[in-house]
């Protein structure tokens, strides 16, 4: 064997141990490359999922929210429509007959807490009925139309420094908050 074909025999052999160590050091980046890429996605698979739960949460919550606005203002509208209804019944009670003895006892209780009285107020539609009622309970006291007195009487104390007003209006007003409370109640939860 001649000196150039050894130099050449060596080269080539340097050759492919390069050519091999290249084609190692490409196999492990290659592999390395395609490691990261793979966290890579897991990652940002992992970040998408968890952002998509978020959004689902935040989503479900805003519907919970606007689901509990909805019903709260619907409640709402139905205590108030409820109070109105409630209402206007006790204002067409003083056409019933038995209303003169539904007047006679809020005359007895207002009398009860202010005796000393010197007028009864009562609506002017109310004022015979309201003469009844104090007849018929031995009341002597003057009594006075007074329109803003609807649905019972109002007694007047001594130069006009105290007063008391009983009346089926003013009850429903006194008893709302606790009625609203039932009201709800009822509402939330129907088979009550």
């Amino acid at each position: 064997m001649s000196l150039a074909e050894i130099l050449e025999s060596e080269v080539a052999g340097e050759i492919a141990a390069i050519e091999s160590q290249a084609r190692e050091k490409a196999a492990s980046v290659l592999a390395q490359a395609e490691e990261r890429a793979a966290a890579l996605v897991e990652s940002r698979s992992r970040l998408l999922a968890s952002e998509k739960t978020a959004a689902l949460t935040r989503a479900r919550s805003a519907a919970n929210l606007d689901t509990n606005a909805q019903q709260l203002n619907a409640a709402n509208t139905l205590q108030s429509r409820a109070f109105v209804e409630a209402e206007a019944q006790l204002k067409v009670i003083p056409q019933h007959p038995e209303y003169l003895g539904i007047l006679s006892k809020l005359l007895q209780e207002a009398h009860a807490a202010l005796p000393t009285a010197d007028v009864i107020e009562a609506n002017p539609a109310e004022v015979n009925a309201v003469r009844q009622a104090a007849q018929s309970l031995g009341i002597q006291t003057e009594i006075r139309p007074n329109d803003s007195v609807q649905t019972g009487v109002r007694l007047v104390g001594a130069g006009g420094k105290t007063s008391i007003q009983n009346t089926l209006l003013g009850r429903l007003q006194a008893g709302r908050e606790t009625l609203s409370a039932q009201v709800s109640r009822l509402l939330n939860d129907p088979a009550q």
